[in-house]
């Protein structure tokens, strides 16, 4: 059966929100790349340059619990809108930053408006979807997520000699962007004779928003719980290669900083590919089959890295699967069944709740990550290849139980019909 064409009108609200993702992955990637220029600038001792790197997740996990909950209790378009214009803020002062304390007080508004904007954006686009797109539209924002990750990098690679002023072009690019969206969010509006009744809609979803005690019924807590335990657990693995990918290939694998670079360069484009085709199969029941196979392929990646105790024949063996597997069976997955399988009228708290754990998780597991590496790769590897196993469970249950349960044909409590742009 052929699938429902979406409206260009709902890809471009999809890019919108998309641009979370892109600011999320955007914010944490030019930290990384501007690190170490910013303790050189700044006289920076070394404690400043870890409490920089904690804050940045810590204030993510922190915004995405709060924000998911404000938007579900004042209105998902207002938070929509207003997040992303402290992102533009935050960005701005650290592009700008004349010392490290200023630099610090952008990371924390930087970090929790990203933060916030992420469970409500994916409410604002999967509200705004009809049923049969649902899935292709929210796993559009995962490409966003990759874009993110391929212009930081680049842009640190390009500019690696120019000092501050690459460090400031780096996040500046993500203030504009921040700003430019911003700017089309608020000319997003209803279709005319969809407006009284979409307002109508969201108007009536505020009482069932603000009341806690419907996030904590059986129809929300176990696909919270479930989604929660799969997001947790599978990115336990990519957050510490995200973070610690090249760190390891220098420090574990003996490979030199700039073959380390290269390698991650290399394997960017084929996870950008492979996250577009994803989108492609995110409505159909090839999406649910082909995560089995990615998940088995991707705990056999971090074996291989485990075996060899992270050699750097095994680590090339290790990134190849990685980047084939994880489009498939990753974040893009947790974004669509959490859309799926979520309550509608609590679904910014709901994920945003995930969201808050599991990257309060991700700094906890961050800070002793280095000290682990150095006592023993095998054991970190290991651990991780456990996660990877328990990640594939609970996608497993997802599927089985959560998603043929889903009400896909129900309309959302602000099923907004986007007219321009």
């Amino acid at each position: 059966m052929a699938e429902q064409p979406i409206p260009k009108q709902l890809w471009k609200a999809a890019a919108l929100s998309g641009m979370a993702s892109y600011l999320d992955a955007g914010l944490i990637v030019s930290i990384s790349v501007n690190l170490a220029i910013y303790r050189e600038s700044y006289d920076m001792g070394v404690w400043m340059a870890g409490a920089i790197s904690a804050i940045v997740t810590i204030c993510i996990a922190v915004g995405s619990l709060v924000g998911g909950r404000l938007a579900d209790m004042f209105g998902r378009r207002r938070v929509y809108n207003w997040d992303i214009f402290c992102f533009a803020l935050g960005a701005l002062v650290i592009t700008l930053a004349p010392d490290d304390i200023t630099l610090l007080i952008g990371v924390l508004v930087a970090g929790l408006a990203a933060g916030a904007d992420l469970p409500t954006s994916l409410a604002v686009v999967s509200d705004a979807a009809p049923a049969p797109a649902r899935g292709r539209l929210v796993a559009f924002t995962q490409v966003m997520w990759m874009l993110g990750i391929t212009v930081a990098i680049f842009l640190g690679f390009v500019l690696s000699t120019t000092g501050m002023t690459g460090a400031r072009i780096i996040t500046g690019q993500l203030a504009l962007a921040a700003l430019v969206t911003w700017h089309l969010r608020s000319r997003l509006k209803p279709a005319p004779e969809q407006h009284a009744s979409a307002e109508e809609s969201e108007d009536a979803a505020v009482p069932r928003g603000v009341a806690l005690k419907n996030v904590w019924t059986r129809a929300a807590l176990l696909p919270m719980a479930a989604t929660f335990t799969f997001y947790v657990t599978w990115g336990l693995g990519a957050n510490t290669f995200g973070q610690f990918g090249t760190y390891l290939l220098v420090t574990v694998s003996d490979a030199s900083q700039s073959l380390a670079t290269g390698i991650n360069l290399a394997f960017i484009p084929i996870g950008v590919l492979l996250t577009i085709a994803f989108v492609r199969v995110a409505d159909s029941p090839l999406r649910d089959r082909l995560f089995y196979v990615a998940a088995a392929v991707q705990i056999l990646a971090f074996v291989v890295a485990s075996l060899t105790a992270g050699a750097l024949v095994g680590m090339l063996v290790f990134f190849v699967l990685y980047q084939l597997s994880n489009p498939f069976a990753g974040e893009a997955n947790y974004k669509v069944w959490s859309q799926l399988t979520l309550p509608a009228d609590t679904r910014g708290t709901t994920q945003g709740l995930t969201y808050a754990l599991s990257r309060g998780v991700f700094a906890v597991v961050a800070f002793f990550t280095p000290a682990l590496a150095d006592y023993s790769p095998s054991v970190l590897l290991w651990s991780i290849t456990v996660c990877m196993a328990l990640s594939a469970g609970a996608g497993a249950f997802i599927i089985r139980v959560l998603v043929p349960r889903a009400p896909a044909a129900a309309p959302a409590s602000t099923d907004l019909r986007i007219a321009s742009i």
